[in-house]
């Protein structure tokens, strides 16, 4: 039986794209990217924004607490392992938050406790109790997991559970660690917690689902409807391996079927998903899925005929949600060559950019020059406009200039000018294709080793003059780094996606 759901009570957004997601492979961020991203999930309305693992590395520290330091209203978090340095290293980095919370994990299913932690019951139990209770010392809010509770044994869970909330925990995370569980069962172990903990009604029971089987936002759901009042997720659905719940999924299920979750409800503002989810896939460099639910771009496209003529007739026959509730603004047609600056800044906000002075002047100056090349401009060019020019990264490397030289019976052979410290340094190469001989033409020039491991190209727009958008990952030394550009020249934007990455990697 579902647990019963009171009327307007409120799901807990946890978001954890900078901890969790940013330990997908390829999704490093830094921290001026971390902070850009803290700032989009202020503005979505999400309620705890865990910032990271501030042990991890130095780099993580610094921008853990610079999250904490600059962001105000959502509880901050920092991720610790039971143990005194990173509980220690992890409020130091969090105890600038107007909100700050410290989440202490340690795995409880016998397969962790005997390869990983090689440990009995007895010792987890008190390593456990000892974390939560020296971290609450440090911090008034305590979170604590026990990693793979769906593997767990369910007796020594129970007796986990109740002895961290003894100990000061007010938040409990149950984790699908490798997304093992399905929503039944997952649902069943929420259940059974709220049944078999003595004093369960003193912590908030929050999940945290993994989609190795594509089952984590099922589950998340499953555990709603059965009591948990908190779902840790991401935006998009970023994380290791196949990925975390997808925050913007939760969020739109739980707002599209009040038939069946009742008066539960978020804090988020949907009109801010969709504008946030393409920051996330822009400095990640994970691209969106063209049919990924709610954000992907054929999400609210209808192809068939039959499917044509409902949503014309009424739009509800065939679409369930709204485009416009979440943000998506489709590819109206919006400025032209002679708009003048004031429009373009208008437009942009409409879109949901607030730029300085500076960074309007340089997108401005971007989207003139797209007018010379493209008649029609559309909300989508603006947007890939402001993705590629108002960047994080300093751009140590620059595109001065190139020459491709390609056909079908020729050696495709490339000459690139870049642009460093006000020195123009240029490289030749051939190779397998135009694009290829432009990437070997770099690597002469910047003298770093390095191999592609992804490359993809999208269309922004329709039509002959559409902006190509590229992005691409490449691997160097063993560290994988992601860079992203469009332009209506597919190789001057696979050059800049190129750079793109080069650049981050400088940066870090």
């Amino acid at each position: 039986m579902d647990e019963e759901i009171i009327m307007d009570e409120k799901i807990i957004i946890f978001d954890t794209t900078l901890r969790d997601g940013e330990q997908a492979p390829g999704a490093s961020l830094n921290q001026k990217e971390k902070l850009e991203i803290a700032a989009a999930l202020l503005n979505l309305g999400v309620d705890v924004i865990e910032a990271g693992f501030p042990v991890s590395s130095p780099g993580d520290f610094e921008a853990v607490k610079a999250v904490a330091k600059s962001v105000k209203g959502p509880i901050i978090c920092g991720l610790a392992r039971a143990v005194k340095k990173d509980i220690d290293t992890a409020w130091q980095a969090v105890k600038f938050s107007q909100r700050p919370r410290i989440h202490v994990f340690l795995a409880t299913s016998k397969i962790h406790m005997k390869y990983k932690l090689k440990k009995a019951e007895d010792e987890i139990l008190r390593l456990a109790v000892e974390g939560v209770k020296y971290a609450r010392k440090l911090c008034p809010d305590i979170e604590f997991s026990p990693e793979d509770a769906s593997r767990s044994e369910r007796e020594f869970l129970f007796k986990v559970i109740e002895a961290v909330i003894d100990a000061g925990a007010s938040t409990v995370n149950i984790p699908d660690t490798v997304g093992y569980a399905e929503p039944q069962q997952f649902g069943d172990l929420i259940r059974s917690i709220k049944e078999n903990v003595p004093n369960i009604e003193k912590a908030v029971i929050s999940v945290h689902c993994h989609n190795d089987l594509g089952l984590a936002v099922a589950n998340s759901l499953s555990a709603v409807r059965n009591g948990a009042r908190q779902v840790e997720c991401t935006v998009n659905g970023l994380g290791e391996r196949a990925g975390n719940a997808s925050l913007e999924e939760i969020v739109m299920a739980l707002e599209t079927r009040k038939d069946i979750f009742g008066g539960l409800k978020t804090g988020i503002k949907k009109n801010q998903i969709y504008k946030t989810s393409r920051l996330v896939s822009k400095l990640t460099g994970f691209v969106i899925a063209p049919n990924k639910a709610i954000v992907g771009m054929n999400a609210f496209r209808h192809e068939s005929g039959i499917h044509q003529d409902g949503v014309l007739k009424e739009r509800s026959t065939y679409e369930i949600i709204r485009p416009e509730d979440v943000g998506f603004y489709g590819v109206g047609l919006v400025l032209g060559k002679h708009s003048g600056r004031h429009a373009f800044s208008e437009r942009l906000k409409q879109l949901g950019f607030h730029l300085d002075e500076k960074q309007l002047d340089k997108a401005f100056l971007r989207f003139k020059e797209l007018t010379d090349k493209k008649k029609n401009i559309f909300d989508e060019d603006l947007i890939a406009i402001v993705d590629d020019e108002i960047s994080i990264v300093n751009s140590l490397w620059q595109l001065a200039g190139f020459e491709v030289n390609s056909g079908t019976e020729i050696t495709p052979r490339a000459a690139v000018n870049l642009k460093k410290k006000g020195t123009i340094l240029t490289g030749a190469s051939t190779g397998d294709g135009p694009v290829d001989a432009c990437f070997k033409a770099i690597d002469k020039i910047t003298g770093i080793k390095v191999k592609l491991e992804d490359y993809r190209l999208e269309a922004v727009t329709s039509g002959r003059d559409a902006l190509g958008e590229v992005s691409l990952k490449l691997r160097i030394q063993g560290r994988i780094v992601s860079g992203r550009s469009s332009s209506t020249d597919i190789i001057e934007a696979s050059l800049r996606a190129y750079l793109d990455a080069i650049n981050k990697l400088e940066s870090k």
